[in-house]
């Protein structure tokens, strides 16, 4: 228990380490000013909770509920954070041996579940309005030492923006995110028929209710839909389009381009707002890609992403054709390192059932122009200065920060190296020349492991690490699985609906 930081007085918040962030030279001019304007603004609105949000290697929320005077402390001297919830998959468990010095992974500072120190953001401050007066913030994590924490995405997202920084370059990224409400009933799962007919025994799914992009069903579907839309317009994210997809209760948000941090911040965000927007009116939301529901429809997270240089310009735009150079190179990059950028685009065991021909998704490397059934679709056209890369790989339980660093780990190997891609597929990407995504996470993983790039970029130490995590999901999964009497496929839906449907 936390009883007091060294030399505070009596009733001073007990949170972090006196002097943290000054101490480790983690502050700036401009954080200074921010932190300003976000104490007062706590201050001001009499905040009683301000949430200190760490984002886990999963791309999942983990928070503590700080007092107002709490946060304000914590923006010098951090939030002493638990160190386990990097040592847990996406069931709880603890996949190392924490309390040895050889763990499993290669970093003697988290043996034992020590603290890691949470920095508040106050550039990603905001007031909750769907909850008594509440603030939240996200966290960078720091190792006691005040070394970044290798295995913080946020860092690691910051280190490829810090790349192309140096090459006069900054990311640019568009939010398609596509997820599933259902609503609770009897303790049981049932599909959130909001605006729809009920279904009729033995009717097909076209008649259980759902049209794609229909106007009355959407309309329908008002008590999820204003809610949302209301929540996240307050919180500064407002949605560009909102529609019904294919399955009922699947919905489809997008949000206009937002530059690197700032994109994979909104993900987490958006993903946060929806969960507890639509908890409070007993339904779950969920973002796991391919849930086992009656007419369900897989789910995707499309990136979409561009290269701008200092004055602003679209670097994947070009007057005379489509896509620009700069842009050719980029996803030459993205199509060389699709394998292994499957683990972080795809994390779960789950998402591989949507790699399927005609699925919508994709099914094998390989790019076009406008073409949904490419695994790089190229947006826009010769003239457009708003031609952009749509990565159709992701499910939208990715870690965004994970994602989106990958995504240009890959590209810039792409422009380094003047790589060229193949010919884009004219008609049919299902059936033009290219290697097939990973059958499974296990064969990402072993991509992964096997990975120069992300070695290199994101270090043995990440790598080893989210090798094991991941394999550690996939053992226990094989192990339930074993054990279960009767159909296998039927044990290892269910499985998954247990492991995702509700963490994500």
């Amino acid at each position: 228990m936390e009883i007091g930081l060294p030399g505070s007085k009596p009733g001073e918040p007990a949170v972090g380490r006196r002097g943290f962030v000054c101490r480790h030279d983690l502050d700036s001019a401009e954080r200074q000013e921010a932190v300003q304007q976000v104490s007062a603004q706590i201050t001001e609105l009499g905040l009683r909770t301000v949430r200190a949000v760490v984002v886990d290697q999963h791309g999942v929320s983990r928070t503590k509920f700080l007092s107002a005077e709490a946060a304000i402390s914590a923006f010098s001297h951090g939030v002493n954070f638990s160190s386990a919830i990097y040592q847990m998959d996406t069931g709880n468990n603890v996949f190392t041996a924490g309390f040895e010095e050889d763990s499993g992974i290669d970093l003697p500072e988290l043996t034992g579940f020590p603290d890691v120190m949470a920095v508040p953001d106050p550039e990603t401050f905001r007031v909750l309005p769907w909850t008594d007066r509440s603030g939240w913030m996200l966290c960078d994590t720091y190792l006691g030492s005040g070394r970044r924490n290798p295995l913080c995405g946020r860092g690691l997202l910051r280190q490829q923006l810090a790349q192309l920084a140096q090459d006069g370059m900054r990311y640019v990224a568009g939010l398609e995110v596509e997820f599933l409400v259902v609503r609770r009933a009897s303790s049981q799962l049932a599909f959130a028929e909001l605006g729809h007919p009920p279904p009729v025994p033995g009717a097909s799914a076209v008649e259980c209710g759902y049209q794609f992009l229909s106007e009355n069903r959407l309309d329908g579907a008002h008590e999820v839909v204003e809610p949302l839309r209301d929540a996240l317009w307050e919180v500064g994210l407002r949605p560009r389009t909102m529609e019904n997809e294919w399955g009922p209760g699947q919905f489809e948000f997008t949000f206009a381009p937002m530059e690197g941090l700032d994109a994979a911040d909104a993900m987490i965000l958006f993903r946060s707002t929806v969960k507890q927007v639509c908890a409070r009116r007993g339904m779950i939301a969920s973002f796991m890609s391919v849930p086992t529901l009656p007419h369900a429809f897989p789910s995707g997270w499309h990136l979409h992403s561009s290269l701008v240089d200092g004055r602003g310009r679209n670097l994947f735009a070009d007057e005379t054709r489509i896509p620009s150079g700069t842009a050719l190179h980029y996803l030459a990059g993205q199509l060389e390192h699709a394998g292994a950028m499957a683990a972080f685009a795809t994390p779960t065991l789950n998402g591989y059932r949507r790699y399927r021909p005609y699925s919508f998704a994709p099914a094998r490397t390989g790019w076009s122009v406008d073409n949904r059934g490419a695994l790089i679709r190229v947006v826009g056209g010769a003239g457009d200065p708003g031609s952009h890369l749509e990565n159709r790989l992701g499910e939208p339980c990715a870690n965004p920060y994970l994602y989106m660093a990958a995504d240009i780990a890959a590209g810039r190997d792409g422009m380094t190296r003047q790589l060229r891609p193949p010919p884009p597929a004219v008609t049919d990407p299902y059936g033009a020349d290219g290697l097939p995504l990973p059958a499974d996470l296990s064969e990402a993983v072993a991509r992964l492991e096997r990975s120069a790039l992300y070695r290199a970029e994101f270090g043995d130490v990440f790598t080893d690490y989210f090798v094991k995590l991941k394999r550690a999901e996939i053992t226990r999964r094989a192990e339930a699985v074993q054990e279960s009497p009767g159909d296998v496929e039927k044990a290892t839906a269910d499985w998954e609906m247990r492991e995702y449907f509700e963490f994500f």
